[in-house]
């Protein structure tokens, strides 16, 4: 299943080179991340425009991709994510590939992500909870990014 999400979300040779480690590519962890930031926004249904707008503008952040590719990539994110790819895959790909910091990062582009609708559904909760752990992010440490960024938002817990 793994391998199908690779090939969705791969639609170019690689041009980042090795990120270290058991990783894989740089541009492996671009794809992983989007199609992890798509799976977290399309927990509660669908992916609106607030959600996709988010997950290109972490990418173009998080990564330093150009807005076109960011944009693009969060395309065939979401038409992976609708198909409904298991995580286990992505996130370990992602633990391996990112420090302790990225990966905090990381969960919280997904906070930002699951709440550009300004609520959390159960699913999306549900979610943060495995990933976090999945990425050996604490609890407490995901709750503190948690609470930054509903206070980023403006949005009330």
């Amino acid at each position: 299943m793994l391998d199908r999400l690779k090939a969705l979300l791969s639609d170019r040779p690689d041009r980042a080179g090795a990120a270290g480690g058991a990783g894989g590519s740089e541009s492996d962890l671009h794809r992983a991340a989007a199609a992890l930031l798509a799976e977290a926004a399309i927990m509660d249904g669908s992916i609106d425009a607030g959600e996709r707008q988010a997950i290109a503008a972490s990418l173009a952040q998080r990564f330093g991709l150009p807005q076109a590719e960011a944009v693009a990539m969060v395309a065939r994110a979401s038409e992976a994510a609708s198909e409904h790819v298991e995580i286990y895959g992505m996130a370990r790909q992602l633990k391996d590939g990112l420090d302790h910091d990225g990966r905090l990062a990381l969960i919280e582009d997904l906070w930002e992500v699951v709440y550009a609708d300004g609520e959390l559904h159960d699913h999306e909760a549900s979610l943060m909870r495995r990933v976090a752990g999945l990425l050996y992010v604490s609890d407490q440490e995901s709750g503190a990014v948690r609470k930054r960024v509903l206070s980023r938002l403006g949005v009330e817990d």
